[in-house]
């Protein structure tokens, strides 16, 4: 089951998951993402192996969507 989780201080937590059947469930989702991104996070993609890519819109077909603060640095 997809599922959309966000990167915090208690290690993730689940947003959503939804089924390929499930319209209801993927359009809550994806508004949670927006919201998400809204609020300064980055949507990434989880590609296996250490591999991920910025995703702007979530994907239905995804596997696991993670959402994170974006890295600070100098």
């Amino acid at each position: 089951m997809p599922r959309l989780i966000r990167m915090d201080a208690s290690g993730h937590s689940t947003l959503a998951q939804w089924t390929a059947e499930d319209q209801a469930a993927f359009e809550l989702a994806a508004g949670e993402f927006r919201q998400q991104l809204e609020a300064g996070y980055i949507g990434v993609l989880d590609q296996g192996e250490g591999t991920a890519t910025q995703v702007r819109e979530l994907p239905r077909d995804a596997d696991l969507v993670i959402l994170r603060r974006p890295i600070a640095g100098g």
